[in-house]
């Protein structure tokens, strides 16, 4: 197990230039927004306006905070808020966000054809990592069986089949699997 810090994450511009992105964890750690395997951010999205494009990407997006319409090329627009389920689109589709209220996103982007993801909420006392790369991320205070206290945006890497159990669990944390296609 491995706790990335809140604030160790980097902050880096969005690739459209249009705000600033939370980068968690990215695949291989030395690869950049154009060459990367995975990447896992997090984004404050305050104003309406379009995604950046990702050529040959897929993206898995949850919203943490706030409201949006999201419309992803000629689809219908989707509603989402911290209640609703993550969606998954093609990162090189125009999409464009109406933003209702000022929105924190979840963003898992993988490498279409090499990997794919999954984004869920955490809804039991323990997780085992079954996916090639595990993360959980905190919306919450939490604490783990072993005493390791977790902090808003505190993020768990957990290798293939280890174990987390809490001590206190959190009221909201998210679960993301990348997984070798």
């Amino acid at each position: 197990m491995r706790i990335l810090r809140a604030g160790s994450h980097r902050q880096m511009p969005w690739k459209n230039g249009g705000g600033v992105t939370t980068e968690v964890a990215i695949s291989p750690p030395d690869a950049t927004v154009s060459n990367f395997d995975w990447r896992i951010s997090m984004a404050r999205v305050q104003d309406s306006g379009l995604f950046s494009a990702f050529a040959d990407i897929d993206r898995v997006l949850a919203v943490l905070d706030g409201e949006m319409l999201l419309t992803i090329g000629d689809d219908r627009a989707v509603l989402m808020g911290p209640t609703y389920e993550a969606i998954t689109f093609p990162g090189d589709t125009p999409t464009r966000a109406e933003v209702f209220c000022a929105v924190t996103d979840l963003n898992v982007m993988t490498r279409r054809g090499i990997f794919s993801a999954e984004i869920n909420r955490v809804d039991q006392g323990d997780i085992v990592a079954n996916a090639d790369e595990t993360f959980v991320l905190f919306r919450s205070k939490a604490e783990t069986a072993t005493g390791e206290v977790l902090a808003v945006d505190d993020v768990i890497h957990l290798s293939r089949f280890e174990r987390l159990a809490f001590g206190s669990g959190p009221q909201d944390a998210w679960l993301i699997e990348i997984k070798v296609i």
